[in-house]
């Protein structure tokens, strides 16, 4: 059973059915919940668990409040709803517990925690209540009864006996007015939801859309806003990076967010922490972005208790808050900081630099408090403490020979992942490719490339420019980088393709036919395309499975018809031998047009 897409915006809606009648209804906040009948009599019931294994709870079941233990129908009939508390019901339980820290959070977790009780006695006065939203099958012998649409399944599930999350047909033209129908009804609703489903009314046409390897192609769900809760702000760490940089982030008591624990949320610098007025102790309101990346969207309390750091917490020296646009950062100006070290030796080991395996950013940080790694060209060096490493906690003989392995490997490196390994600020592996290859791929003339010379470069503005540029200028870092060349040989960087020359993509989103986001960047760069971070009228595609997403990236991908790719059409295009879609028919191509 596989989680729904999601979309924020009514009008994304009416895109998505085009031309199709929808079926739209209630999504229930509680627990998924599948029920069998046999012969007409309830015969299983199971949790919908992580979409593939649940938990049966059969017993529990028979004790809700309003599940037909007996139905009409004689066949097997297998149906799918939600079990949730209704809001009174809550309430009463938690009024009747004295001790106010033991009650219950929201009527989802004392859902959750009812259905899987040992004794059904305890479920029974929790008054659950199921209400079924979908009929997957329904047979009796070799027959099944007729009903092709989604209203008629429901009406037909109706007449056995159970009660529906409340449903009404809509079209491209009605869709966005039924849901401020909706909307109107949340404050008087007795039971919880967190949005609307909209599913295509025609079954069989919905079944023939197939699905992606994470969602159902006949359904997509409606979220009224990002979904916030209270929680109370519990600290502040600081939390230094590679470049000095020392970013805030904040710790909360745990919540659930779309379907997730969550404790803590980057507040990104000084400006956004001082504009919430964060104060300990205080109670924040906190959303998951684009429904993926937890951040705090208001302080309740705003007691402004917090005081930025002199001195950095790893170091102890001092701190120096710059000031760039407004916005403020902390630093910590000491070079020889702990925290940048393990940073940085981090980025050198990581798989789009050196690929070093074995080498985790706690093994680093004994490394380098036991005086074994004080810059990168000592890593090829080990072998010297050899008996010191094989005797620390974790490490024995088989991980050091596991680990000098890689290291040795790692001395056959291309050019461009040896000049991202250095972390020089703003400077990314799509970037260190695009100037090794200018430059013939020979370090000499890399190094000693002047600003000028590097903003020739498509692709490399001034920022880039100047980081690079300062970076070599470092008599410091001019060293690092010779003691390294005496440890590594460079060999050709894999040839990249031509599918994609010239062309930016951009991807944001998660990810379904690839490991990560990374794994495609790989993808795009082997054919000769470029990987940027933000939507800009030089972009040539984004890609995102939520095509119908409201997020900003999205937004400007449309304002510049910039066309919006899901996975599925992006890998059409690398397996075409021909020159990819919109190329010749302009920007824009519609999904039809698309190669099969």
């Amino acid at each position: 059973m596989l989680s729904l897409d999601k979309t924020k915006d009514p009008a994304a809606l009416s895109a998505w059915l085009k031309d199709k009648e929808g079926v739209l209804s209630w999504k229930l906040d509680g627990l998924t919940i599948v029920l069998t009948y046999r012969n007409g009599k309830l015969f299983q019931a199971a949790t919908r668990g992580n979409g593939e294994v649940g938990e049966i709870i059969t017993n529990n079941a028979k004790v809700f409040k309003n599940i037909p233990l007996s139905i009409p129908f004689s066949g097997e009939l297998i149906l799918r709803g939600e079990a949730v508390i209704k809001y009174s019901d809550f309430e009463k339980i938690n009024a009747g517990i004295e001790d106010v820290e033991a009650r219950y959070k929201n009527p989802r977790n004392l859902c959750s925690g009812s259905v899987r009780q040992l004794s059904n006695e305890i479920t029974a006065k929790r008054n659950v209540h199921f209400f079924a939203f979908t009929l997957v099958s329904a047979r009796m012998g070799e027959e099944v009864p007729n009903l092709p649409t989604r209203m008629e399944q429901m009406q037909w599930l109706r007449e056995q006996g159970f009660e529906t999350v409340e449903e009404c047909l809509v079209t491209a033209e009605t869709v966005e007015g039924a849901v401020k129908e909706f909307a109107e009804k949340i404050e008087k609703n007795d039971f919880p939801s967190d949005g609307l489903v909209l599913t295509y009314n025609d079954i069989a046409y919905g079944i023939s859309l197939g699905r992606t390897s994470k969602f159902p192609r006949h359904s997509i769900a409606f979220k009224w806003r990002d979904e916030l809760r209270e929680t109370k702000l519990l600290e502040i760490e600081w939390s230094p990076s590679r470049t000095g940089l020392i970013n805030p982030v904040a710790i909360f008591e745990p919540v659930e967010l779309e379907g997730t624990s969550v404790s803590r949320a980057s507040l990104h610098n000084i400006s956004i922490m001082e504009g919430l007025e964060l104060g300990i102790g205080d109670i924040v309101t906190v959303y998951k972005a684009n429904m993926i990346i937890p951040q705090i969207a208001d302080n309740l309390t705003r007691s402004g208790n917090i005081t930025v750091p002199e001195v950095c917490p790893v170091c102890g020296q001092k701190t120096h808050i710059k000031e760039e646009n407004e916005t403020k950062t902390l630093y910590c100006i000491n070079e020889e900081c702990p925290a940048k070290k393990i940073k940085q030796f981090t980025h050198f080991v990581s798989r789009d630099a050196m690929n070093i395996e074995g080498l985790s950013e706690a093994t680093l940080e004994k490394f380098i408090d036991e005086h074994i790694l004080k810059e990168p060209a000592d890593l090829f060096h080990l072998d010297r403490y050899r008996e010191k490493i094989t005797q620390m906690e974790g490490f024995g003989e088989r991980s050091y020979q596991k680990l000098t392995t890689s290291i040795e490997k790692a001395r056959e490196v291309s050019m461009a992942k040896f000049v991202y390994s250095l972390g020089i600020f703003n400077v990314g592996l799509a970037n260190a490719k695009l100037i090794c290859k200018q430059f013939d791929n020979k370090m000499d003339l890399i190094r000693h490339a002047s600003r000028e010379e590097m903003v020739e470069i498509e692709g490399i503005g001034e920022v880039i420019a100047d980081s690079f540029a300062t970076f070599f200028e470092q008599p410091e870092n001019e060293r690092i980088v010779d003691d390294l060349l005496k440890e590594v040989h460079f060999i050709a960087e894999e040839s990249a393709g031509e599918k994609f020359a010239g062309k930016v993509f951009v991807i944001t989103g998660s990810v379904e036919h690839f490991a990560n986001r990374n794994e495609l960047k790989e993808a795009i760069e082997r054919e000769g395309g470029k990987v940027t971070g933000s939507v800009t009228a030089k972009t040539n595609y984004l890609i995102n499975n939520d095509s119908l997403s409201n997020s900003s990236k999205n937004k400007k991908a449309k304002e510049l018809s910039i066309p919006i790719l899901t996975e599925e059409e992006f890998l059409k295009m690398l397996a075409q031998d021909t020159k990819e879609p919109g190329e010749e028919s302009g920007k824009g191509q519609k999904e039809e047009s698309l190669p099969e």
